[in-house]
């Protein structure tokens, strides 16, 4: 009867620690933003198990001195029910025996079970473990106290420097593990994604459409000639500029000008500075998510960027930013269907020099360095430190350049090809 009931003793120990140690595997390993949305759907027992969250150090703790007081008790009963039998002996092998059926039963076992699902052993278990870490709340703070005192005597850390980019990374990790039915669709939904987390590190440079590229119209031209060139114009947001082009006087939208002209058909009394938006500057150094917000609440779609100096660098649309997310949206007045890179039948691209970066690397799966230029000409001149000649070739982060056309001092066409990886690393 004696032996039978330490018997009993014992695995009802391993039982509980097996318990425990599954808790304490699932509070570390369960999704957060699963249980946000599981929490947010009404679940009490997920609102517990986010609070717990907050003192994860001392919930694990408590988890850990149950578990670790049970496999101590296991180990002192089968050491008594053991020197019944093998004596003196008892006091070796006792604690072998009962360390093996541990480490099975009470941790590898449960662990490897909870793993998976871990979920489904940590909401039934909320409020249980909720009771344990109050109880044990005085106790694991004064071993609490003990550590951080070994800590700060080691001089260890046991913070992250930032947090927020800790939290960042996991959403990263987190997108890039994502998985779909469909491949291709997958794949553009992880860059989809990931763009917008990227959004707040893009500065409205990186990705605006340069001066050079911008449509402008003089705004001290006859009237007649000026409402000719804009109805041969494709787009519905003009600039105008008075004096030289960095004296930007206005924006002018093509619907308001329809509205003009119907009022006044001889264009006689028609003034374009009367029907003209007030142009609105952004510096150049604004991140893409605060322009973003900046649209939304301005009910804007259309920005001049400026330097330091405020001189006028280029403009920035809402469509810019939101084709920096999904990709490149063209519409049928688009002027150039070309988006600028060409794939050809070696593994190369054709790519205009005007290329942004950010899109080059999205297009053909490369990772060049957007910090130091924003588009490929830029990175070519920047990385060699001279303006190339026509034909010339330079091996830059594991891919060649070869310059083919050349517009007086702009790079305007250039051959990128992918390098072997044995060349690559020579």
């Amino acid at each position: 009867m004696f032996i039978a009931f330490n018997v009993f003793l014992v695995g009802f120990f391993l039982i509980c620690s097996a318990y425990f140690s599954a808790c304490e595997t699932a509070m570390t390993a369960y999704s957060k933003p699963k249980m946000f949305s599981i929490a947010k759907e009404g679940s009490k027992k997920a609102k517990v198990i986010i609070a717990l969250q907050e003192e994860i150090g001392l919930v694990i703790s408590a988890i850990l001195t149950c578990a670790t007081i049970l496999n101590s008790l296991a180990v002192a009963v089968t050491t008594e029910l053991f020197s019944e039998v093998l004596g003196d002996y008892a006091l070796f092998l006792a604690p072998i025996i009962t360390s093996i059926f541990i480490v099975l039963f009470a941790e590898v076992l449960p662990k490897m079970l909870t793993i998976s699902n871990p979920e489904n052993v940590l909401l039934p278990s909320a409020y249980f473990i909720k009771y344990v870490y109050i109880a044990l709340k005085p106790l694991n703070k004064i071993i609490g106290f003990i550590a951080k005192g070994i800590i700060s005597i080691t001089k260890l850390s046991s913070k992250s420097g930032n947090e927020y980019q800790d939290s960042l990374e996991e959403l990263k990790g987190a997108i890039a593990l994502h998985k779909g039915v469909n491949s291709e669709d997958t794949k553009k939904e992880k860059e989809m994604l990931q763009s917008v987390l990227d959004l707040g590190a893009v500065q409205v440079s990186s990705i605006m459409v340069h001066r050079k590229n911008v449509t402008m119209l003089c705004a001290d031209e006859n009237i007649s000639n000026l409402v000719e060139q804009i109805m041969n114009c494709p787009f519905t947001r003009i600039p105008l500029w008075s004096g030289n082009t960095d004296n930007i006087v206005g924006i002018l939208h093509v619907k308001d000008l329809m509205k003009a002209i119907k009022k006044d058909p001889e264009l006689k009394n028609l003034n374009i500075l009367d029907i003209v938006l007030e142009p609105w500057f952004i510096p150049e150094n604004k991140d893409l998510l605060d322009q973003l917000q900046s649209f939304k609440v301005k009910h804007e779609h259309f920005a001049l960027v400026v330097d330091e100096y405020g001189s006028f660098m280029g403009i920035i649309t809402l469509e810019d930013i939101i084709e920096e997310i999904v990709g490149d949206i063209e519409d049928e007045h688009d002027v150039n269907p070309w988006n600028g890179i060409r794939k050809q039948d070696n593994n190369s691209y054709i790519v205009d020099g005007a290329v942004n970066i950010r899109d080059l690397n999205r297009e053909i799966g490369s990772n060049f360095r957007n910090d130091i230029a924003a588009t490929v000409a830029g990175l070519v001149i920047n990385s060699i430190g001279i303006i190339p000649e026509v034909g010339q070739t330079f091996i830059l982060y594991g891919y060649k350049f070869e310059i083919l056309k050349r517009h007086r001092i702009q790079v305007t066409l250039i051959k990128i090809t992918k390098l072997p990886q044995e060349e690559d690393a020579e």
